[in-house]
């Protein structure tokens, strides 16, 4: 691995200084993104819902953050390498491509076989050179690793302390915005987001309550944080790619363990009926792992009366099909 990779605990979370500056940095390429508190969106699940609108950035995601503070991390550590590698269902990637184009460094992705087209598009648009290796994340990351250390490129990981102090602008911005929120749904995939929220949590000194949520196609998370320790489970979620982790990261769960509220399994259905209930609330394409938060909300709406309830659309890149396939009445479900 590589020799910048830091352990991260809950000692480490970025502090706010931290989180201020990585929001400068962010801030070069874009501003902050909005969160709206939707009428209809409120309506539905029975009390005031905020959303935040990580979908509105250059990549229509929340990972741009961290690949921004990554890469400045090297640049100002002058170790910007010749060539990154990193795996990824897309996000992660189009992260590293927008950031690595940004400072001239190629960029090297694998994805699993079967990706989504259109997130593949958009990586092979930013510059990079993709290969599509495994048949999931965990075998596409295995084969990033073994490439890094057989051409001499530095790895990317999805966890790392430079990824988590961009990504905890976003909900840095979320809380400074709505200070009244009493809890948060937030998605995990490899567990940056999450971790990101406690870091901000933590350095503006909020009581608010932050819930995991995972793809109930997809447990190792759920199942790691229950026996404290890793589990290793099969992934079938055909919908929240973004959220199919089979092996938990130890690093993230050791600062989820003491910090989450909870955890809610969403299934596939679950997530098509609130990528239709955005749109139809917000008029936004989310993407699977980007309307998990709205959806694990939605299951425990009878618990929320008279709450401040944040969640996020952290990401709305989904394939055409996808979409057309979600919103068709017709259409078969997805579990």
């Amino acid at each position: 691995m590589n020799a910048l990779l830091k352990d991260v605990g809950s000692s480490t979370l970025p502090s706010l200084a931290d989180i201020e500056a990585a929001a400068r940095v962010v801030y070069r390429e874009f501003q902050a993104t909005p969160q709206y508190r939707w009428g209809l969106s409120s309506q539905r699940l029975g009390t005031d819902c905020w959303i935040k609108h990580e979908n509105h950035t250059p990549v229509g995601a929340f990972k741009i953050r961290g690949g921004l503070t990554y890469f400045n991390a090297l640049s100002q550590a002058g170790t910007l390498p010749k060539e990154v590698i990193s795996a990824t269902r897309g996000n992660h990637g189009q992260s590293m491509g927008w950031a690595a184009r940004a400072h001239g460094v190629a960029c090297t992705i694998v994805v699993p076989r079967g990706n989504s087209l259109e997130k593949n598009a958009a990586m092979r648009a930013l510059g990079v050179t993709l290969i599509e290796h495994g048949e999931d994340f965990q075998e596409s990351r295995e084969y990033a690793m073994h490439l890094a250390i057989e051409r001499g490129g530095h790895m990317v990981p999805s966890f790392h302390a430079d990824l988590l102090s961009g990504v905890s602008t976003y909900w840095w911005e979320f809380m400074l915005a709505v200070p009244q929120l009493d809890v948060v749904y937030v998605p995990i995939g490899q567990g940056s987001g999450a971790c990101s929220a406690i870091a901000a949590k933590l350095a503006l000194g909020r009581k608010l309550r932050i819930v995991g949520v995972v793809s109930a196609h997809a447990t190792t998370y759920a199942d790691s944080l229950a026996a404290g320790h890793v589990v290793e489970a099969p992934v079938s979620t055909r919908l929240a790619d973004g959220m199919a982790c089979r092996i938990a990261d130890p690093a993230a769960l050791d600062i989820l363990l003491p910090q989450l509220d909870h955890i809610v399994k969403v299934s596939d259905d679950e997530v098509a009926q609130a990528m239709r209930d955005l749109y139809a609330d917000t008029h936004n394409v989310a993407e699977g792992a980007g309307a998990a938060s709205f959806a694990a909300a939605m299951q425990e709406r009878a618990q929320l009366k008279g709450q401040v309830v944040g969640t996020t659309l952290c990401g709305g890149n989904v394939d055409s099909a996808t979409v057309a396939r979600v919103l068709d009445p017709h259409a078969s479900r997805f579990a």
